[in-house]
């Protein structure tokens, strides 16, 4: 198997993964409230930071300027972090909520520029 589409298939397996725990009804940690919260959250910034630095993998196959890739990442990460939140809302128990997209852009920047300042490989 080619590294192109190893790096693909590496970001289909996690994209599904992301979309798995999305389609689960009533997804709790068993902690108390407060601690369910901060780790769902946290749960939403990895989940995109790791979805982001696989896209950038997959996309440095293709000979983009580093800009051009940045921008396939983040604007890839942050469509699939907005569907996902649509994709809840037809999930019994579940809701779809635009404060959830914006804490997986925090994901998204952190990796984004983690790999701008080429921290990340």
């Amino acid at each position: 198997m080619s590294l192109k589409v190893k790096n693909w298939v590496l970001v289909f397996i996690w994209a599904s993964f992301i979309f798995f725990l999305s389609h689960q009804p009533f997804l709790k940690s068993g902690l108390p409230s407060q601690w369910d919260f901060i780790l769902r959250k946290i749960a939403h910034i990895s989940e995109y930071a790791i979805l982001t630095w696989l896209l950038i993998r997959a996309l440095k196959e293709y000979g983009l300027t580093n800009r051009k890739i940045l921008i396939l990442a983040i604007s890839l990460s942050f469509l699939y972090a907005f569907s996902d939140e649509y994709h809840q809302t037809f999930i019994f128990g579940r809701q779809g909520a635009f404060r959830d997209v914006f804490i997986d852009s925090v994901g998204i920047l952190i990796t984004s520029q983690l790999a701008r300042n080429k921290k990340i490989p």
